[in-house]
C-alpha cells in the first residue's frame, strides 16, 4: 500500500501550501477560541487528511508508513490541534479495524472514516489503567447476540467529535489475553461523555472521559468477530501510531527552530544580532543536530515497517518504533526549552508562538506509550 512517487510529490506540496496559507495564519483564533473554524475542518475532509493511511479501496489515500511520516512531519509544523483533529481517523482509530477487521467491518467503517464524515476515536486508556494497558477494568459481558459493557475511559481525543470508539474492553479473564476490541458507536444507549478536559496546552484539542453504563453493542461489533485478540490489536495499531507521533515531533522541532533562527537574526543586543554570539549559535547548533537525528530515525524505521507484512507483528520494529517515539518526543522538549531561552523574557510571553510550542510538545512524551513505557518495550526486547 503506496502512493506512486509523482503523485505523493504533489499531495504532500498541496499539504505545505495548506499548511502555511491556512492553518498557520489560523493559530491564534484557535488558541483564543479552543476550537477549529469548522471552514477548515471541511478543507481537511476536501485534502483528504482523514483518510491519509486508508486504502484507496474504501476512500483513501492509502500511504504507506514511510509517506504518511513525511505528511505528518508537515502538520506538525502547526499548532498541534490541527494534526489531533485528523489523527485519530489516520491511526489509533482506524488502524484496528484496517489491520484486524473483518470485510464486512472495513467496508461500513472505512469509507466514512476517510472522508471524515466518521470521527473515531481510540479509547484504551481508563482511570486505573494507562501505561498498564492490560489491567483493564472496563468490562464487556456477554448476553445474547451481544455484549454489554460498563466502564469508564479516560483522556479519549476528539471524543466529543467521534461518531464512533474503537474501544478496548474485558471479556475474559485477567491479563492481556482477557481483552477484546469492539467498534462502539457513541449514540448507543448508555454511552455519555465527561466535561470537557482543561489541558496544559494544544488547545483546540477535544478530549474527555467516555462512561458506559450497560451499553449493549452487538457481537458482530467485535473487530476481526473474535474476542480476546484486542490487546494484540493495540498494540499493532500503537507501533504504527508511535511513528506517526514521531513525525510530528520532528515537524514542530522543525517550526521551534524556524522560529528561534528568526527570533536571533532580528533581536538586538550588545549592538549586534544575538545571533551572532555564539552561545546561541551553540543551542541553535544542539537543536538542529538533534532534529537532524531524530527525523533520520523516523524515516530508517517507517522504511523498516514498510517492508514487513501489512498488519503483522514485528517485535524489532516494535522496539524500533518505541526507540525513535522516545527519542524524537524527548527531544522536541529540549529543542522547545532551548527556542524559550533564546527568546529570552519574550519566550516566557503568550504573544510568541515559542511560549505555546513550548507547552503544546510536552504532552506527546504522555501519549501512545510514556517515555517510560518506551523504555520498558526498549530494554525488555533486548533482554529476550
Amino acid at each position: 500500500m503506496s502512493l506512486d512517487q509523482e503523485t505523493f510529490e504533489l499531495l504532500k506540496a498541496s499539504v505545505q501550501r495548506f499548511v502555511q496559507e491556512r492553518l498557520v495564519p489560523a493559530e491564534d483564533l484557535v488558541e483564543e477560541t479552543d476550537d477549529i473554524p469548522e471552514d477548515i475542518v471541511a478543507d481537511m475532509k476536501e485534502l483528504g487528511l482523514y483518510g491519509l493511511s486508508i486504502p484507496e479501496e474504501y476512500g483513501g489515500i492509502g500511504l504507506n508508513m514511510e509517506q504518511e511520516c513525511q505528511v505528518a512531519f508537515e502538520l506538525g509544523q502547526t499548532a498541534l490541534a490541527f494534526r489531533s483533529l485528523v489523527g485519530t481517523n489516520i491511526g489509533i482509530g482506524s488502524q484496528g479495524i484496517l489491520m484486524d477487521g473483518t470485510q464486512e467491518q472495513k467496508e461500513t467503517y472505512l469509507p466514512r472514516i476517510a472522508s471524515g464524515d466518521l470521527t473515531i476515536s481510540f479509547a484504551l486508556t481508563e482511570p486505573d489503567a494507562g501505561s498498564d494497558a492490560a489491567s483493564l477494568k472496563t468490562r464487556a459481558v456477554a448476553d445474547g447476540d451481544g455484549y454489554v459493557i460498563t466502564g469508564t475511559k479516560r483522556f479519549i481525543t476528539n471524543a466529543p467529535r467521534a461518531g464512533a470508539f474503537t474501544l478496548m474492553a474485558r471479556t475474559g479473564g485477567p491479563g492481556a489475553g482477557g481483552i477484546t476490541a469492539f467498534i462502539v458507536p457513541a449514540g448507543l444507549p448508555g454511552l455519555t461523555l465527561g466535561k470537557p478536559d482543561k489541558k496544559m496546552g494544544q488547545r483546540g484539542t477535544r478530549t474527555c472521559d467516555v462512561n458506559l453504563d450497560e451499553v449493549r453493542v452487538p457481537a458482530a461489533n467485535i473487530i476481526g468477530g473474535e474476542p480476546g485478540k484486542g490487546f494484540k490489536t493495540a498494540m499493532k495499531v500503537l507501533d504504527r501510531g508511535r511513528l506517526h507521533i514521531s513525525a510530528i515531533a520532528c515537524g514542530m522541532a522543525q517550526r521551534i527552530l524556524r522560529e528561534s533562527v528568526a527570533y536571533a537574526q532580528q533581536r538586538k543586543q550588545f549592538g549586534q544580532r544575538i545571533g551572532d554570539f555564539q552561545l546561541i549559535q551553540a543551542m541553535l547548533a544542539d537543536s538542529q543536530a538533534e532534529l537532524l537525528a531524530g527525523w533520520s530515525m523516523v524515516q530508517a524505521v517507517a522504511r523498516r515497517y514498510d517492508a514487513k507484512p501489512f498488519g503483522a507483528h514485528d517485535p524489532e520494529v516494535s522496539m524500533q518504533a518505541s526507540c525513535t517515539k522516545m527519542f524524537t518526543t524527548e527531544m522536541v522538549g529540549r529543542v522547545a526549552d532551548r527556542g524559550v531561552q533564546i527568546h529570552g523574557g519574550s519566550g516566557y510571553i503568550s504573544e510568541f508562538k515559542v511560549e505555546r510550542f513550548y507547552r503544546d510538545v510536552r504532552l506527546l512524551r504522555l501519549y501512545e506509550g510514556t517515555t517510560q513505557i518506551q523504555q520498558l518495550v526498549i530494554g525488555k526486547h533486548l533482554m529476550n
